[in-house]
């Protein structure tokens, strides 16, 4: 098995390629790096000798000084490079670049410089190296005013803030899941290519992103409307959006009950789109899930009995733990990366109904164990 280590693990792009890796334990091996690590020659040196492939991320992109974001990111690349030459290791290297290359402004700079020093090296030493074009990248978890403008539009939305366009720009995209797949293509077929542009999965106005994300907060954060989502994009930007919304504040939803002499009736799912609608009856000290999804959206509703629902994300510690109950009916949505299970702490049986936006695929499911 190839082992894996990836600078700038924990950043946006790295920690979605880091844990889409951890899902193929039967053919990679991750080589889990600190970004201490080039602050020693010693531990980047011990780091880069375990690697058969190098996903080079770590980089400054926003910095008040563009001097320092330019020096920063060839001072990182150099570092690399010196601790590959100290070891006589040739690794894979896979480089993310920008296709601001082609801009005039230092961090483009950086980042053409970067690649060319990779392109050398591995032309010296006869190695492979992948140098990647990469338009603008989205999705969830991303790092607000840092990361994209998409980040910082959700983070906005969802705290009640007002987004302003500064520039009316049209903007190439990719999303973060698709680009690590990409990644992890080139990685399984060791692609050798010093300029390889990757090509955005959609193009589309500054102004039209936020149309969509503020009839998303409309219909889904202020309404509870899973709104209509017409194509994949549309999908992961909705997913990209839920990631900044406070699970810990905003659930479990409340919903309304409308009661007279023949008993109750609660509106349990507003849809604009469709997917499928399940229900379980759970016994008492019993617990269902466990795993998490990457894509699907899914809405748990507790109508009968007592619950405690969970989630955690995924390679992180911290447990979000919600009570529900029947006699209040309510809901909690699962966030994509979030492994979630359902238990039923009451001593009735528990009664709950599951929406999810798209049928099993038995050849796709989307499924993860993983303990909560």
């Amino acid at each position: 098995m190839r082992k894996i280590g990836i600078t700038g693990q924990n950043g946006f792009v790295g920690n979605c390629l880091f844990n889409k890796l951890s899902l193929l334990k039967e053919e990679f091996v991750l080589v889990p790096f600190d970004k201490s690590f080039f602050e020693s020659e010693e531990l980047l040196r011990t780091w880069a000798i375990q690697c058969d492939v190098i996903v080079h991320l770590a980089a400054m992109n926003r910095h008040p000084d563009p001097n320092i974001i330019h020096d920063t990111n060839v001072k990182l690349v150099e570092l690399l490079l010196k601790a590959l030459n100290d070891t006589d290791k040739r690794p894979h290297i896979i480089f993310s670049s920008s296709t601001q290359e082609e801009r005039d402004n230092l961090y483009g700079k950086s980042k053409r410089e970067g690649r060319e020093l990779f392109a050398n090296w591995a032309k010296n030493q006869k190695s492979t190296f992948t140098g990647l074009l990469i338009p603008n990248v989205f999705g969830p978890f991303g790092k607000p005013f840092y990361n994209s403008v998409v980040a910082t539009f959700c983070h906005q939305l969802c705290n009640n803030q007002a987004p302003k366009i500064e520039q009316d720009g049209f903007l190439k995209l990719i999303y973060v899941d698709e680009l690590a797949e990409i990644i992890i293509s080139i990685i399984r077929n060791n692609t050798d290519n010093p300029s390889l542009a990757i090509p955005p999965t959609q193009e589309i106005y500054v102004s039209s992103i936020l149309e969509k994300l503020i009839s998303y907060k409309e219909r889904y954060f202020e309404q509870g409307i899973f709104p209509q989502l017409e194509d994949r994009f549309s999908i992961n930007l909705f997913n990209t959006f839920r990631s900044y919304i406070d699970h810990s504040s905003y659930f479990p939803y409340m919903l309304k009950q409308h009661a007279d002499n023949r008993g109750v009736f609660v509106e349990m799912v507003k849809l604009e789109q469709g997917g499928q609608v399940s229900f379980s009856t759970t016994y008492p000290e019993v617990t269902r899930g466990n795993h998490f999804h990457t894509r699907k959206i899914e809405r748990f509703l507790v109508i009968k009995g007592k619950a405690l629902i969970q989630l955690r994300r995924y390679n992180t510690e911290e447990v979000l733990n919600f009570e529900l109950s029947g006699d209040k009916p309510s809901y909690v949505d699962m966030p994509v990366w979030y492994t979630h299970n359902i238990k039923n702490i009451g001593v009735e049986e528990l009664y709950t109904v599951f929406w999810i936006n798209e049928f099993f695929d038995t050849k796709d499911p989307d499924t993860y164990f993983e303990i909560v």
